[in-house]
């Protein structure tokens, strides 16, 4: 079993920058897909993006590729999300997710969740 906690969200305005951070418990950490996924108020959540338990295969949403970066560190079971060129549509709590069948876009595919952090982009 593996537990989640996202950190590093925050108040920018347009166009700065923001790293994520989900840090993960448990020794098998490394075998877990992680994803990235926001929820803004009154709308549904959406899939951001994702990496394979191995780092080498990334996916992302069409919204944010260019400007996102997911990445991870399994030595200290983290992985990130480096968001640059934030815009106010940015504005999300944004959760990690974490599971051991692999790498999705759809978040039904991941057992393990944290609690979120807000991140709001200022116009």
């Amino acid at each position: 079993q593996v537990q989640v906690v996202e950190s590093g969200g925050g108040l920018v305005q347009a166009g700065d920058s923001l790293t994520l951070s989900c840090a993960a418990s448990g020794r098998t950490f490394e075998y877990y897909a992680v994803g990235w996924f926001r929820q803004a108020p009154g709308k549904e959540r959406e899939f951001v993006a994702a990496i394979d338990w191995r780092g080498g295969k990334t996916y992302y949403a069409d919204s944010v590729k260019g400007r996102f970066t997911i990445s991870r560190d399994n030595a200290k079971n983290t992985a990130y999300l480096q968001m640059n060129s934030l815009k106010p549509e940015d504005t999300a709590v944004y959760s990690c997710a974490a599971d051991y069948k692999g790498a999705s876009d759809s978040a039904p595919a991941y057992e393990f969740w944290g609690q979120g952090t807000q991140v709001t982009v200022s116009s």
